[in-house]
């Protein structure tokens, strides 16, 4: 199973063309699962540039798996931590939001497909599965 980042929905819906999204390209072209949690399709939504774009993302996205944080405390508390730990390696994860998508992809056993920075320390430190 994998977790697709917003980095790389946005490039796709842009209909950009880089790595994150031709392979998730080819994840929808072979039927291989996928999903997306809460933080992702804010972040999503946040990115729409009118009413009429909004509703149409999230009429798709409302359609997709959705993996949600296991614990109300733990989890996050799970993905403080995730952060500090980066920081004590002199890696500086600029986006809390990253931290919980990324212990998102931990309690699912999740590999995750993305196009941001903050995932490439963050899987120097932890064990990270990268799609």
């Amino acid at each position: 199973m994998i977790l697709v980042d917003t980095s790389v929905l946005i490039d796709f819906f842009k209909g950009l063309k880089n790595d994150g999204t031709v392979k998730f390209e080819a994840i929808l072209q072979h039927g291989i699962p996928f999903g997306i949690n809460s933080f992702i399709f804010q972040e999503v939504l946040q990115g729409a540039s009118s009413d009429k774009e909004f509703l149409l993302l999230v009429k798709y996205l409302a359609t997709q798996r959705f993996y949600h944080l296991k614990d109300p405390v733990n989890s996050f508390s799970r993905a403080a931590r995730l952060y500090m730990e980066c920081r004590k390696h002199g890696i500086t994860v600029r986006s809390t939001i990253d931290c919980l998508i990324a212990e998102t992809a931990l309690e699912y056993d999740l590999a995750l497909l993305h196009n941001d920075n903050d995932f490439i320390g963050i899987s120097k430190i932890i064990p990270l599965k990268v799609y």
